[in-house]
C-alpha cells in the first residue's frame, strides 16, 4: 500500500512537473507571435497613413499645375484623416513600449515609427499649404510657366516613395540615396526664389502671386526635408547608426 501510494504521488508530481514545463515552454512562444502580429499591424497602419500623405502631395501640386481648385479642396479632406491616423499609430506605439518592452531592432522600429508619423503629418500640412496657395493663384492670371516647381515636386514625391520603400524593406542604402536628393531640391528652391525676386523687382504688381509661388516652393522643400528625416530614422532602425547632424562622421573623428 505505501508503495502504491508513493507511486501515485510520484505520478502526480511527474504530471505536474510536465504540465509546468509545458506551460513554461509554450507561453513565451504564444506571446511572441502575438507581438509580431502587433508589429505587422503597426507597419500596415503606418503605410496607410503614408499612402494618404503621398496622394495629398500629388493632388496639391496638380491643383496648381492644372489650375484645378476642386482638386485642391480634396487635399483638405485628407488632412483630418491623416491627423487621426497619427494619433492612432502613436497610441499603438506607446502601448507596445509599455506592455511588450521590446529590445534591439524591435525597439528601434517602434521608436522610429513614432518619429516617422510626425514627419508624415507635417508633410500633410505642407500639402494643405500648397493647396491653399493654389486656390488663390488659380483666381489670377498665371505669372509664369511652371517648370521648376513641378520638377521639385517630382523629386520630393520620389523621395517620399523611396523612403517608405526603404522603411518597409529595411533598406538603408536606399534611405541614404534619399538624403542625397535633398540637396537637389534645395538647389531648385534657391533657383525658384531668385527668379521670382526678379519678377517682383521689375513689376510690383506681381508681388502677391510671386510670394504665393515662393511659399509653394518652400513647402516642397520642407516636404523633401521631412523625407530626409524619415530616411535618417530608417538608417538608425536598420544599422543602429545616427546620421542626424553628421553624428556618424563626428564619431569617426
Amino acid at each position: 500500500m505505501p508503495n502504491k501510494a508513493r507511486g501515485i504521488k510520484i505520478g502526480v508530481i511527474l504530471t505536474e512537473t510536465y504540465v509546468t514545463f509545458h506551460i513554461k515552454r509554450r507561453t513565451p512562444m504564444v506571446t511572441e507571435t502575438h507581438f509580431q502580429k502587433e508589429l505587422v499591424e503597426l507597419k500596415d497602419n503606418l503605410l496607410k497613413m503614408a499612402a494618404m500623405v503621398e496622394e495629398a502631395i500629388r493632388d496639391s501640386v496638380q491643383s496648381l499645375v492644372k489650375r484645378d481648385s476642386e482638386l485642391a479642396q480634396k487635399t483638405f479632406e485628407f488632412e483630418d484623416r491623416i491627423n487621426k491616423m497619427e494619433i492612432t499609430i502613436d497610441d499603438m506605439c506607446l502601448k507596445l513600449l509599455a506592455l511588450r518592452q521590446p529590445m534591439a531592432v524591435d525597439l528601434r522600429f517602434i521608436t522610429s515609427a513614432m518619429k516617422i508619423i510626425t514627419d508624415l503629418e507635417r508633410m500633410g500640412d505642407q500639402a494643405v499649404n500648397i493647396s491653399e496657395r493654389a486656390i488663390l493663384l488659380n483666381q489670377e492670371p498665371q505669372l509664369k510657366p511652371y517648370i521648376d516647381l513641378p520638377r521639385m515636386a517630382e523629386i520630393a514625391q520620389s523621395m517620399v516613395k523611396d523612403v517608405l520603400d526603404a522603411f518597409v524593406n529595411r533598406d538603408s542604402k536606399l534611405a541614404r540615396s534619399v538624403c542625397q536628393r535633398d540637396d537637389v531640391v534645395d538647389g531648385l528652391n534657391d533657383q525658384v526664389v531668385r527668379e521670382l525676386l526678379t519678377y517682383m523687382m521689375s513689376d510690383p504688381k506681381t508681388i502677391p502671386r510671386a510670394v504665393h509661388l515662393i511659399i509653394v516652393s518652400r513647402c516642397l522643400e520642407r516636404i523633401a526635408d521631412h523625407a530626409t528625416n524619415i530616411a535618417e530614422d530608417v538608417i538608425f532602425m536598420v544599422d543602429a547608426v545616427v546620421i542626424k547632424h553628421h553624428a556618424d562622421e563626428k564619431k569617426e573623428e
